[in-house]
């Protein structure tokens, strides 16, 4: 982020320190990329005032989410208004819904919200506007905020942020060829994680974590399931995945859960203003799963951390323990075994879970995981470094679970692998982009991605080969012999240390003229400083 934009980011966000400048990957600097965001993000400010950050994001992106769709209305409405002598219908909202656009009934038009911006009545119009956009649009169904008339929203900043965002255009054609509001919601999910700071991973994980999931699970056609899928970020992603390498998006089919009901209409509209369908259900993936019979081809999740409000005391008989009872204090081994239930027969999972994972032997769970491990499910171990996330400090890691290690041709074909395991250490990649957050490069990505394509045998992906201080193929009896631990520095070893051929005489000779010039060097500075002392009548 340049320094123009931090001095942009509002009061509220720069008072509280450095956990407000960490961000998603939405950045509005890198070449050609959106300029306004940072702007935009500032001067809504001007209504949040002491609103609290996990209150006003929904003010905010409700009001975005309604231009944006009110855009869109609007351009398909003046075309349909120059084929009226041909027989189009404007008011007609089968028009519109055939060419996949919400319908907006005249009452929630941003056209009329912008002419009443200025009244003491605009809170109550704001709320009008959004029920009348649920009840014609059954997908949005209790998805919109509708709490804009409370007492605690100034009607005046109200009205000036509706002028804020009437200046953008984010819903005509062309903007929705460049995925703005898609854009713009993003940048707006990673402002309030960050600035909600630890709540804020409920909703929200860093877009550069989503997409080195994506990228190696490389999901092109099947169905992606998400059990707790919080705003909706791992399936835009695999979206934008199957985009950037020229698939079809009709080629997926999505499948999403969430229990947090503020987050799952966060997900709702951030899937509706990309266009992406998608079945987004409410509830506890674990005492109400609405899928139960649904088997993934791919499974990517960000699950709560170390979670001990689970209630798992109440589930010690389901079904889903294949591999053992997970501990009522600590999810991680409930998540992992709900994803190994949900996969297909060749299904492929990828989640983020705490390191502990994959040492931990308290409460059983080391038992679990040597059942998995045991089983030949477990693929690929990634071992991430700190600081990746607004929730946590913590460093993670990444699993990946195959039900099928064998080799496989047609849409994936792998080699056969089994009783093998990739181990990657990737702590010392990523950049620091502020006091407290890092980030993972395009090329951390791609290095990480590629080194586990070579090493399931990708076509195109290029030879694997083990590098010490990297990656490691190791063998089940390997693991064994870890007690079967999964953390990838116990296998990939130290990397190696560069040589130094100098010899011993030569170096000390070098090492000690550099030190005399810099003696002599620190000499000059020390009469300079004196003299400077002595003007100022500070001298001996």
């Amino acid at each position: 982020m340049s320094e123009e934009q931090v001095s942009l980011l509002p009061s509220t966000a720069r008072r509280t320190g450095t956990a407000a400048r960490g961000r998603g990957s939405a950045r509005s600097n890198g070449p050609g990329e959106l300029g306004f965001e940072a702007k935009l993000w500032a001067a809504a400010d001007a209504l949040r005032n002491n609103m609290d950050a996990a209150e006003y994001k929904h003010v905010v992106l409700g009001l975005i989410f309604l231009k944006y769709i009110s855009d869109a209305f609007e351009a398909k409405h003046a075309e349909l208004e120059a084929l009226r002598a041909e027989g189009a219908d404007p008011e007609d909202p089968d028009e519109y819904r055939a060419a996949n656009i919400f319908w907006v009934p005249k009452e929630a038009r941003w056209s009329h919200l912008k002419a009443n911006a200025p009244q003491p009545t605009i809170g109550a119009l704001v709320d009008e506007a959004m029920g009348a956009i649920e009840r014609d649009n059954p997908s949005l169904k209790g998805v919109l905020p509708k709490d804009y008339a409370r007492p605690g929203l100034d009607r005046q900043r109200l009205g000036q942020l509706i002028n804020l965002v009437s200046d953008i255009a984010l819903g005509d054609a062309a903007e929705r060829a460049k995925d703005t509001l898609g854009r713009v919601y993003e940048y707006f999910l990673a402002r309030f994680a960050s600035a909600e700071g630890k709540s804020g991973g409920q909703f929200y994980t860093p877009s550069h974590v989503v997409r080195l999931l994506v990228e190696m699970l490389a999901p092109y056609r099947g169905r992606v399931y998400d059990p707790c899928c919080g705003s909706g970020g791992m399936f835009v992603q695999s979206e934008k995945f199957i985009e950037a390498h020229s698939g079809r998006i009709g080629d997926i089919s999505i499948y999403g859960q969430e229990s947090n009901y503020t987050t799952w209409r966060l997900a709702k509209m951030n899937l509706a203003i990309r266009g992406i369908d998608a079945q987004i259900a409410h509830g506890d993936s674990f005492h109400d799963d609405r899928f139960p019979d649904l088997k993934a081809d791919y499974i990517l999740a960000n699950p709560p951390f170390n979670d001990s409000d689970w209630r798992g005391d109440l589930l010690r008989n389901d079904r889903r323990w294949v591999y053992g009872v997970p501990p009522a204090g600590n999810a991680n081994f409930a998540w992992v075994q709900h994803f190994i239930y949900h996969l297909a027969p060749t299904g492929l999972a990828g989640f983020v879970l705490a390191n502990g994972s994959m040492s931990s032997s308290v409460s059983g769970e080391g038992a679990i995981r040597r059942a998995i491990v045991e089983d030949d499910l477990v693929d690929c171990m990634v071992a991430l470094p700190g600081q990746l996330f607004y929730s946590t400090q913590i460093p993670v890691c990444l699993w990946f679970l195959t039900r099928s290690k064998r080799a496989s041709t047609g849409a994936r074909p792998y080699r056969d692998r089994r009783g093998e395991t990739l181990f990657i250490d990737a702590r010392q990649l990523g950049t620091m982009v502020d006091r407290v957050h890092r980030e993972l490069a395009d090329a951390d990505i791609a290095r990480i991605a590629g080194t586990y394509h070579a090493w399931r045998g990708d076509p195109g992906a290029g030879a694997y080969a083990d590098v010490p201080g990297f990656c490691k193929s190791a063998t089940l009896a390997e693991i064994r012999k870890h007690g079967h631990v999964l953390t990838p520095g116990r296998y990939v070893g130290a990397a190696p240390t560069r040589g130094d051929d100098e010899p011993f005489a030569e170096k000390m000779k070098r090492l000690v003229a550099e030190l005399r010039e810099q003696q002599a060097e620190a000499a000059k500075l020390d009469a300079a400083i004196n003299a400077n002392l002595r003007e100022l009548g500070y001298g001996r």
